[in-house]
């Protein structure tokens, strides 16, 4: 199978599809419309936006990314990765600023699926991945330890950025609502110990009853979702966002920040997939799925979306193999959103933020984190914290571009400090007998030793090949040089220029493919001569012999 096609998997999967299968993902797609039905509503509320935009999403975006997708098995929805970007930008710029955002992002999503970058996303270091991953974790609990524990703002109070959560919470601890704070222990045990009792029915699902029961039953006064916001059951409509020309530029990092991290959770959701079915996803048109999925959602009222990893590894389980069982979670949800969504208005705000704190724990990866620090090279550990730092001080775009550009000065540092020049040592045979056997080298001849990659990091090391006055041809030996970039290209012509003002040759041995293509673009080996290129140490000494 070619993994790089851009054709979607479904069209692939209905070749040999049979009743069995249909069967099958029928009853693994309504068991994920189960789990999916909490989540969404409680992603969309930490979002910052209505209970309704969650299902909106999981129904339009998980349907469309099932259809066109890579993957034989991804469903796709909110997620908690985007839970504190969407509320920044729902609080600063509005529904229509969100929608115009993600409908770039979908763009952006497109244009690497077609551009083949599908692959590219393994080049961000794992480091970053799990560094942001825990900090979204920490601003998810931060941003519901207000529903949680009952406690009420002033008008006027300042929620967008997390330290000023922190502050708030601070501030007005005296607050507390004990009942709420009950509502949400009980909860938060249930989604603790149900999953002990039963796989089958989620634990989320149990909890909203448990919530609700609680609150109806024993009369607390605890605000539920019907007290904060107004419940609609009505079908997800078509809404073009307003825009203009200083919104996109205003949108633009907001988008980039929505497509880069839909593509990182998608595709890396995907190879847990892989690895339970045995298969292989096709990543650039996972992309265009994911682009075409953010865009229908944006239009149709939800929010950005992504494939969720423990509702595609619940899919599995549940016998799941084919996008038809994603399908069926997006017509499901449906159904629920018509028939149920009046009666979520019940569902209790503690209940939601209990949800939420299993879902930052079961994504908070602490596990990974704490084995980093104890294992990783420190360069490696300082990416991490600073990642998982500004993604909680400042938000995920900082750490991503800061998390990225540490990574990469340091990855140039450390192979620079891999990278030597090294002059061979001329040895007398006569002083130690049984040594070992070394080249013979002419006394008008110097060999120079290059390993590691020459760019523009270590290209100032070719100023250390230095030479006698009867010195009339340097070797230089570049079997151990897989790439050569253009500053090392100016650093070889300078040595060049050097040799020839004292009428020294210049002659290369075993120049590996990548350096001599960029030596004879750049004119290089037509100046040096190509028969000063020998392929092996041999053939440049008996060269330089006859020099």
């Amino acid at each position: 199978m070619n993994k790089d096609k851009l054709k979607p998997m479904l069209f692939s999967n209905l070749k040999n599809y049979d009743g069995k299968k249909l069967v099958k993902d029928l009853v693994a797609g309504v068991i994920v419309a189960i789990i999916a039905l909490p989540l969404s509503i409680a992603l969309a509320i930490a979002s910052g936006v209505g209970p309704e935009q969650g299902l909106y999403t999981a129904i339009v975006a998980g349907f469309i990314i099932s259809f066109l997708g890579g993957s034989r098995v991804q469903i796709a929805g909110p997620t908690a990765a985007f839970a504190t970007i969407v509320a920044g930008i729902v609080a600063q710029n509005g529904m229509s600023g969100l929608a115009l955002a993600t409908i770039m992002a979908g763009i952006i999503l497109i244009l690497m699926g077609f551009l083949r970058l599908g692959s590219l996303i393994r080049f961000i270091p794992y480091t970053i991945t799990t560094g942001f991953t825990a900090g979204i974790a920490v601003t998810i609990v931060i941003g519901q330890v207000k529903d949680f524990m009952g406690l009420t703002y002033p008008d006027g109070t300042k929620t967008i950025e997390t330290i000023d959560k922190v502050k708030a919470i601070s501030n007005n601890l005296e607050t507390i609502n004990w009942q709420a704070v009950l509502v949400g222990c009980v909860c938060l045990a249930v989604l603790i110990v149900w999953p002990f009792v039963t796989d089958k029915i989620p634990g989320s699902l149990i909890a909203v009853f448990v919530g609700i029961a609680m609150v109806k039953l024993l009369h607390l006064n605890v605000n539920t979702i019907g007290n904060l916001y107004t419940i609609s059951n009505k079908l997800p409509t078509f809404t073009m966002p307003n825009f203009s020309f200083e919104m996109v530029k205003t949108m633009l990092p907001d988008a980039f920040t929505i497509a880069i991290l839909a593509a990182i959770e998608s595709l890396l959701s995907c190879v847990v997939a892989d690895g339970m079915i045995n298969s292989h996803h096709r990543s650039n048109m996972e992309l265009i799925a994911q682009g075409a999925g953010n865009i229908g959602s944006a239009l149709f009222g939800g929010i950005p979306a992504t494939g969720a990893i423990a509702r595609t590894a619940a899919n599995v389980k549940n016998g799941g193999r084919t996008p038809i069982a994603g399908i069926t979670h997006s017509i499901v949800l449906v159904l629920v959103l018509v028939v149920l969504m009046p009666y979520a208005a019940h569902i209790p705000m503690p209940t939601i933020a209990a949800i939420l704190f299993m879902v930052a724990y079961n994504m908070c990866q602490w596990r990974p984190f704490v084995h980093l620090c104890k294992t990783a090279p420190k360069s490696d550990i300082l990416v991490l914290v600073i990642t998982f730092v500004l993604t909680v001080v400042f938000d995920l775009v900082v750490a991503i571009e800061v998390g990225m550009l540490i990574a990469v000065i340091l990855f140039m540092k450390r192979m620079s400090e891999e990278t030597s020049v090294k002059g061979w040592e001329y040895y007398d045979p006569d002083e130690d007998p049984d040594g070992p056997e070394l080249k013979m080298v002419p006394k008008h001849v110097r060999v120079y030793e290059i390993t590691g990659p020459m760019f523009f990091g270590d290209a100032d090391r070719l100023t250390g090949v230095n030479f006698k006055d009867f010195t009339r041809v340097i070797i230089i030996r570049m079997r151990g040089v897989p790439a050569l970039d253009a500053t090392a290209m100016h650093a070889m012509e300078q040595l060049y220029d050097r040799c020839s003002e004292r009428n020294i040759k210049l002659v290369f041995s075993h120049v590996n493919e990548q350096p001599y293509r960029t030596m004879e673009r750049g004119g290089f080996v037509e100046k040096v001569g190509k028969e000063n290129f020998r392929p092996n140490i041999d053939a440049a000494l008996d060269w330089a012999a006859q020099l």
